[in-house]
Order: structure tokens, then C-alpha cells, then sequence
């Protein structure tokens, strides 16, 4: 999806953990982006829960719906960081709508659908960031220093989460608005928080980072470097640390195109 008219450069992947292969569990995790004129970036990932029994289901809904939702709107943007929060709310109204409406559908529970969601706008000159429940989003700079652009919030429990069908989880959602020129977005499910963040204060881990950072700028074929993040997401270096689906989505703007 590269193109001289964009530019960002955009890889992404999901893999499935390895404690759902050995119950025989899809990947529950979604991810989806899409680039729009003018260096606009939209990008989603959701995490659907493990106790839920179409979880998968839920969180492909979900980014595909709010990405969707902020793309037909790309004519008016928010100007000021209030409008920012009306809009992005309005557009997890959107997903959490449809999620609800394909319960309905298959005449099962929205519990049955639930997912985490983090939406993402990145244009040139700002990143503004919308998430419910755990994962995180973090910008980098020029120099390849990382940004906290959210934090996944600490219940009492460690697996404990907010889910985008959750009471009052739009209202409780975290919005992030940062006005820089940043070079850098990753967006990440919770299967990555204890490698790339220092928990609880949810820092980012710069060494995690800055190979990613420059991974993510330097590659050439979308597919080979899809297949590349697969297999990091795959490595023992993370596997050995985390038995949770993975999603990763890795984006480098560059005003040289």
C-alpha cells in the first residue's frame, strides 16, 4: 500500500499466541489502516478477550468499523483537541454500534464480541490517539527517542481490561492528542507491554524501540516486510516472554517522497 502521493510507510502484523495454538484458538487479535490524501494515516488494533467465545469476531468489527468511520469523515478533520475527542468518541460509538448489532445478528450476548480498540489519526503535523483498554501507542521523534502516546490502564488484576462493550467505556476511554512533527508510530496489542514498556508506569523501553523504528523506515517491499515482522513476533526473544496473540503496526513518515 505504499505510494508516492502518501507518506507514511505502513507495516502491520497479527500472529497468533503460542497458548492459543496449543488450545487449537484462532489469533483474536485485528489490525487495519488505510492512508488517505494529504499524509493522513488511520490505523486500528484490537485485542479481542480470551474469555470471549467470537472474540476474533469482535475485534476485526471494531478496526475495520472505526477505521472506516474516521476514512468518510476525511474531508473535516477536528481543528483543536476538544473537537478531536468529540470525533473520536462519535467514532467508537460507530464500532462498539456494529460490533453490538453482529451479537444481535448472531443472536449471542456483545460479551461474546468483546475486544479492546485503539484508533489512531496521524497526519504530518499530529498524532491524536483514541483507546479502550489495554495496548498502548507510542510516537518517536527524528532522533528515534519514544513517546508514551497512551497508557494501558493498571486494574487490581494483571489481565484485568476494559472492553469496547464494557459500561462506560467510551466515557473512561483515553484520548491523546500530540502536535509534533513525529517520524515514528507504533501501535501494539497487550501481548507486547512487558517488552516494550516498563510497567506499571507504562514508559517505553527505548532499546525495544529504536531497531523497530528503524526497521520500519528502511524497508522496500511490503511483503517481505510483513513477513520480517511475523517473524520477530514469532522470535524466541518475544515468545519466551509472552504466550499472548501479537499485533504490531509499524509506521515511518518521511516529507522525502
Amino acid at each position: 500500500m505504499q505510494n508516492s502521493s502518501f507518506n507514511w510507510q505502513v507495516v502491520a502484523a497479527s500472529v497468533i499466541g503460542t497458548s492459543h495454538e496449543k488450545r487449537s484458538q484462532p489469533c483474536q487479535d485485528a489490525h487495519c489502516w488505510r492512508l488517505l490524501p494529504n499524509g493522513v494515516l488511520v490505523a486500528a488494533v484490537a485485542d479481542g478477550a480470551g474469555s470471549a467465545a467470537l472474540a476474533e469476531i469482535g475485534a476485526k468489527i471494531a478496526v475495520e468499523a472505526v477505521v472506516e468511520t474516521i476514512c468518510r469523515q476525511q474531508e473535516s478533520l477536528p481543528q483543536n483537541d476538544d473537537e478531536w475527542q468529540v470525533f473520536l468518541t462519535a467514532s467508537l460509538q460507530v464500532a462498539r454500534a456494529q460490533v453490538e448489532a453482529e451479537a444481535a445478528v448472531r443472536a449471542v450476548a456483545p460479551r461474546d464480541l468483546a475486544c479492546t480498540l485503539i484508533a489512531v489519526v496521524a497526519t504530518p503535523e499530529l498524532i491524536a490517539v483514541a483507546q479502550i483498554g489495554d495496548g498502548a501507542a507510542v510516537a518517536g521523534d527524528s532522533a528515534g527517542n519514544a513517546i508514551a502516546l497512551t497508557v494501558p490502564p493498571c486494574g487490581e488484576y494483571i489481565n484485568e481490561t476494559i472492553f469496547l462493550i464494557s459500561p462506560n467505556a467510551i466515557e473512561t476511554a483515553q484520548f491523546q492528542v500530540l502536535r509534533e512533527k513525529l517520524r515514528h508510530l507504533a501501535v501494539f496489542s497487550d501481548g507486547l507491554q512487558m517488552l516494550a514498556l516498563k510497567i506499571p508506569e507504562g514508559t517505553p523501553h527505548g532499546p525495544f524501540f529504536a531497531p523497530l523504528f528503524r526497521f520500519s523506515g528502511e524497508w522496500k517491499e511490503e511483503e517481505d516486510a510483513k513477513q520480517q515482522l511475523e517473524s520477530f513476533l514469532r522470535s524466541p526473544r518475544v515468545s519466551e516472554r509472552t504466550d499472548d496473540d501479537l499485533t504490531l503496526l509499524l509506521a515511518t513518515f518521511s516529507s522525502n517522497v
